[in-house]
């Protein structure tokens, strides 16, 4: 045993996980902790965002192409309530993370010491974020961080993973006592959930008498590294493969047997061939009202009399929007390959490509896809979104990573952009978080510093995380950030006129009082302040070569890109319905 302080404990243990990185803002309430990671910077970097919520972001990010999690840190108070949108995003996308905050001294609770919350309950940093963590500890002593660490690594990774908060109060920081490092290997459970045996064989009855049979994957396939194991059913049985937004990338959109998404964001393809289905294999997903239409019978899914068979790690998911025929707790991985087992074994493998199913299906890919090529070559400037995607599409490498927040670039993004790798569409999924992108950008690049990063925001989700530009210039973070500037919330303000009618648009656009004109910062002159490689490009011709003029600097880059303001060029396709209620004075009679 040695002689460590608390800071020295999280940082050691830190790097027996081999966490590369730590990111998270100094203060008062963590200098201890700060300190440690110091004495400590030749194994593990200090990474300073300018937002606790952007560090949130940055090892979602991290997490999401390489399936390990990186450590936050934060101070007491606003240092630590900045990190719930993090969290939050986190949460609801299972992406695994572990954040301490600094505490209140364990024998200041209840004084109200500076940025305590304390009138409801001692150091309350806990009430407020319960909500969208898997577990929160706040420690007493040094020597309870041993069993602390190791338990919330192993809650964070384990099962649906999910971020995990830890509240180190400052004394417990400073103190030092006599403790042991556990090995991580030997406090956590090793091996993938495999699924009831009895259950598959069920399944697997139903998929061998399936005329239709149609796989759904979500993002748990992804997590699960499951995605051969996807193919290789879908293969086998001949089923078409739809995805949610965080499935997206778990088949490459190439493969004959990939049917894109489904869904109010969707495509005609990926909802025709959800609602014919007689038997829908869903795999790692929770049915969230975007991939379904919000429910309405008949638009994307009907279940039934479509049999459901419903794979998934959590099962509190399963049977929980859509009743099931078959459910089955485990991982994506194991359960899939025992699917593959056991229907080798009753059926033949079919041959799909022969079959009329699969040239309906054909068809109806060839009939979105030429909508989507017909949008896309549209020369109107400023360009259509779609024309960009098509352009960015063509200017990177096939295996590039591109990042999302929220808004027309996320949602086109999953309808009309090819991915072909997994973990390489990295969205703010099911939180559709603003802000997302940039520092989930960097968070990527950090962890795949061979590949191409790119950063899609509109104008106003970018303005929200833009400071962090300035942590990709500090740590020469080649991402090239994609500003998509039309002058305003646009998503919202289409939707008010989708759904409101085309004169409700309201508080959406950017107009200068003074002068009622359009306003917007000059996102040029910002890129060049923080010392980025900066373009704006007007024309759809010149996105390919500015793209890779970015890259070429070997700089954190900037591109401004006008996008089409007009209604209705200033958005996508819509394939599905998404439940927007209308007040009661707008309806018709």
């Amino acid at each position: 045993m040695t002689l460590l302080t608390g800071g020295e404990v999280v940082a050691k243990y830190l790097i027996r996980e081999k966490v590369p990185y730590v990111a998270g803002i100094p203060g008062h309430g963590n200098l201890g902790l700060v300190d440690a990671f110091k004495e400590n910077s030749n194994e593990l970097e200090v990474i300073q965002v300018r937002h606790e919520q952007s560090a949130c972001f940055l090892a979602d990010g991290y997490y999401r192409v390489t399936g390990r999690p990186l450590a936050v840190f934060t101070s007491i108070g606003p240092g630590a309530t900045n990190t719930v949108t993090g969290l939050a995003t986190a949460y609801v996308d299972s992406t695994a993370m572990i954040v301490f905050d600094g505490e209140t001294h364990s024998y200041m609770y209840g004084v109200g010491v500076l940025q305590e919350i304390e009138r409801q309950h001692w150091a309350d940093f806990h009430s407020i974020v319960r909500p969208v963590v898997k577990r929160t500890w706040r420690v007493g002593r040094v020597d309870q961080l041993p069993r602390v660490l190791q338990r919330a690594f192993a809650l964070a990774l384990t099962g649906r993973p999910g971020p995990v908060q830890i509240s180190l109060p400052m004394d417990v920081q400073a103190e030092a006592t006599d403790v042991e490092i556990p090995e991580p290997a030997k406090r956590r459970p090793i091996g993938r959930v495999a699924g009831d045996l009895e259950q598959v064989s069920k399944a697997t009855d139903l998929i061998a008498m399936a005329q239709r049979p149609v796989i759904l994957a979500g993002g748990g396939v992804i997590t699960a590294d499951a995605s051969q194991e996807l193919v290789d059913l879908a293969e086998f049985i001949g089923a078409p493969i739809i995805t949610t937004m965080m499935g997206k990338g778990a088949i490459p959109e190439d493969h004959p047997l990939c049917a894109l998404c489904a869904g109010a964001k969707g495509t005609t393809v990926g909802n025709k061939i959800a609602r014919e289905a007689d038997v829908l294999i869903a795999v790692g997903c929770r049915f969230e009202d975007q991939t379904t239409s919000s429910y309405k019978p008949g638009v994307t899914f009907n279940i039934p009399p479509t049999k459901l068979i419903h794979i998934d790690i959590d099962p509190y998911e399963i049977g929980k929007n859509y009743p099931v025929e078959v459910g089955i707790v485990g991982d994506a991985k194991a359960v899939l390959q025992s699917l593959i087992e056991v229907i080798r074994k009753k059926i033949e493998k079919r041959k799909y490509k022969d079959s009329p199913y699969f040239m309906e299906f054909q068809k109806a890919k060839e009939e979105w896809q030429k909508r989507i090529e017909s949008i896309a070559k549209s020369d109107q400037i400023p360009m259509t979104t779609s024309r960009f995607l098509a352009e960015l599409r063509k200017a990177l490498r096939p295996d590039a990573i591109v990042t999302a927040s929220a808004g027309h670039s996320q949602g086109q993004l999953l309808q009309e952009f090819p991915v072909y790798y997994p973990r390489t569409h990295i969205s703010s999924g099911g939180f559709s978080t603003m802000g997302f992108a940039i520092p989930a950008g960097i968070g990527a690049k950090l962890a795949k510093t061979d590949k191409e990063v790119v950063t899609l925001d509109g104008d106003g989700s970018f303005m929200i995380t833009q400071s962090e530009l300035a942590t990709a210039v500090q740590y020469d973070v080649p991402i090239v950030s994609c500003v998509l500037n039309n002058y305003g919330w646009l998503s919202i303000r289409d939707l008010q006129m989708d759904v409101y009618g085309k004169e409700r648009k309201y508080v959406t656009e950017f107009i200068r009082k003074k002068t009622g004109k359009l306003y917007n910062v000059d996102f040029v002159k910002l890129g060049q302040a923080y010392g980025c490689y900066t373009e704006r490009v007007d024309k759809p011709e010149d996105v390919q070569e500015a793209i890779k003029r970015a890259f070429k600097s070997g700089q954190p880059s900037l591109l401004e890109i006008p996008t089409a303001y007009e209604h209705p060029t200033s958005e996508g396709l819509s394939a599905g319905w998404w439940d927007v209620p209308i007040p009661r004075y707008l309806k018709r009679s």
